[in-house]
């Protein structure tokens, strides 16, 4: 009796144990499920992007005219003011004229010589060497005169807006222009700096749209008027001048101007913009891509932000499935379970 109670205790003790074995085993199991890190993933797929890129510049005056004198002088008047809009030839700068008016003077007095000159000789009365040397006298005091005047009364070589003034009457005119003028009509101009890598891609009477942020809601048409061949050895940049039609003037130096220019479209791989990773302490960026049941860390570079998507130039291929949700609990190599 003693026996068969010692016999169904160790009995009862082997199925105790037996079975605890199992559960810890089972759970064990079950643990080492839980802890793969749950992932949701979608795929990487190769589509058409377009490849516009956007440049800033400044509106600029189509040209830029300084008015001085070609010699320091007294202002006498000045007769316009800064954004006041000016003609063609119209009289800006008035300086002092006693010079001028000496010349006047010494140039009339050389005229009425010349022309008596020629009187006698018409007459038999006088000598060709004499009118010859009256002539050249009185167009070296013309040309005198006429430059003189040039610099006593400033007009305007086009038509335009005054953009600077930097003198008042009576003072002396110095290395500063008295004026500057800006022509707006018919056409302003921005310039930008493009990537090297846009050289070949960027060429004149290329049209492209700009935007001002003066005028929201509405874009203008631009022209590429020169590409200029040299690139900036600091920068890696060149420049490229686009004349933009102003009727109305409505464009002013100085504008914000945002240039969109369109170098068409290219296949690229495309993936969502969840899939993409900053690393930490950089600039670089990743993307995991799901292999079976792990996961590899692919550095990739960016291209154009696609609404929800990126543009990938490099990194991802064709068709591989990426991850986009549970990224934080992911290293590259590491074992993970796909979320239905």
């Amino acid at each position: 009796m003693f026996r068969s109670s010692i016999h169904f205790c160790l009995l009862a003790g082997a199925c105790v144990a037996f079975s605890a074995c199992s559960g810890a085993d089972k759970n064990a199991a079950v643990a080492e499920t839980e802890e793969l890190p749950r992932v949701e993933v979608s795929l990487a797929q190769m589509r058409e992007v377009p490849q516009t890129k956007e440049y800033t510049a400044n509106v600029e005056a189509y040209n830029v005219n300084n008015i001085s004198p070609a010699t320091a002088n007294r202002i006498k008047t000045i007769a316009v003011e800064v954004g006041d809009a000016v003609r063609r030839g119209q009289t800006l700068v008035t300086l002092d004229h006693a010079n001028l008016d000496q010349l006047k003077i010494n140039l009339d007095q050389i005229e009425r010589e010349y022309k008596r000159a020629v009187t006698l000789l018409e007459i038999g009365a006088g000598t060709q060497q004499a009118v010859d040397q009256l002539k050249a006298q009185f167009d070296a005091a013309r040309t005198q005169y006429d430059n003189a005047r040039e610099n006593t009364m400033l007009v305007s070589p086009v038509s335009g807006v005054v953009t600077a003034r930097n003198y008042d009457p009576g003072d002396m005119s110095g290395a500063q222009p008295i004026l500057t003028i800006g022509q707006l009509s018919p056409v302003v101009k921005v310039i930008i700096n493009a990537s090297e890598s846009d050289l070949t891609k960027i060429h004149k009477g290329m049209n492209v749209a700009i935007r001002f942020d003066a005028l929201p809601g509405e874009s203008f048409e631009g022209t590429v008027a020169r590409v200029y061949p040299s690139i900036d050895p600091t920068t890696r940049t060149f420049e490229a001048e686009i004349q933009i039609k102003n009727p109305g003037e409505r464009l002013r130096p100085g504008m914000f101007a945002r240039v969109e220019i369109d170098h068409g479209s290219i296949s690229r791989v495309v993936v969502p913009d969840r899939a993409v990773v900053k690393q930490t302490g950089s600039g670089n960026r990743y993307v995991y891509v799901l292999h079976g049941n792990t996961v590899s860390y692919n550095r990739v570079e960016l291209g154009r932000r696609l609404d929800d998507a990126y543009e990938l130039i490099d990194g991802i291929a064709d068709g591989d499935t990426v991850v986009i949700s549970g990224q934080s609990r992911l290293a590259d190599g590491a074992a993970v379970e796909v979320m239905q």
